[in-house]
């Protein structure tokens, strides 16, 4: 129980996580601020992420790596590290690099270098013989709106190639992919991942608070989300165990007797409404 013990809250799973996992971006975060940050949220991540290309060049890799491994955080290079690999033939080096380093996961997206779907699914079976598979789904650019069917085939097929979860695109902006420019959620795109492979396999990319708020909403403390600030992995936990006012009520059992606002206060813009 977390806390001091005396509040009913909603239940939640516990490290080592397969659902409710909370997956944080790491900018290029130095390692004492990582070393702090983990001290105080480490037993609320579960999945750490050098963004892009940082995990090549930060020098305190090594050292990071072994910080999260005694938090039992586990760790990914970029997705787009993966692709740039691959794009040069050397997908093959990559994943030497990434074992001999110690990374538990790796990311298989196909967002910045063109890929068809054969290609990803092998890089995805060949990836899953030794690590945790984070495969992404969707589109980095938000002129591209993919259909619901065409989201919802394509973590069908990611998953069949041995993804363990599969990343529902939205950037660290939450303005593409799963969400409108102006950040609303697209329900039906949300819906349909969730169908396709079941939410528990599904980790939503959800970098801003109110996005945050309407998937605990929606699927319940256990939903996955990803790209979550480092600093922000408390104030997640907060919502997902009801002790904020966006979503007091929603998961706490009993009648709530809230503000005028109602029972669940705060929302995120919900394309068509």
């Amino acid at each position: 129980m977390p806390g001091p013990g005396f509040l009913d809250l909603p239940v939640r799973s516990a490290k080592p996580r397969r659902t409710g996992i909370t997956h944080v971006l790491d900018r290029g975060i130095p390692l004492a601020q990582v070393t702090d940050l983990l001290e105080q949220n480490g037993c609320y991540v579960d999945v750490w992420k050098f963004g892009w290309g940082i995990a090549y060049l930060d020098p305190q890799l090594a050292a990071k790596l072994d910080l999260l491994a005694r938090h039992r955080v586990l760790a990914s290079p970029g997705g787009t590290l993966l692709e740039i690999a691959w794009a040069q033939g050397r997908a093959l080096e990559f994943l030497d690099w990434a074992a001999d380093c110690g990374f538990p996961c790796v990311e298989v997206s196909a967002g910045t270098v063109p890929m068809d779907d054969a290609a990803k699914g092998d890089l995805i079976a060949a990836a899953a013989e030794r690590f945790i598979v984070l495969a992404e789904v969707g589109s980095k650019h938000a002129a591209v709106q993919l259909a619901p069917e065409q989201w919802a085939l394509a973590a069908a097929g990611d998953h069949q190639a041995g993804a363990t979860w599969i990343l529902a695109e939205g950037r660290a902006s939450g303005t593409v992919g799963i969400y409108e420019p102006s950040g609303a959620i697209r329900p039906e795109v949300v819906e349909a991942l969730a169908a396709a492979v079941g939410p528990d396999c599904v980790v939503f990319e959800a970098p801003r608070e109110d996005q945050q708020a309407w998937f605990v909403r929606r699927f319940g403390p256990d939903v996955n989300l990803a790209n979550v600030p480092p600093d922000c992995a408390l104030g997640l936990e907060t919502f997902r165990l009801s002790l904020r006012a966006d979503t007091y009520g929603a998961w706490t059992p009993g009648p709530v007797m809230g503000p005028v606002m109602g029972p669940v206060m705060g929302t995120v813009p919900v394309r068509g409404t």
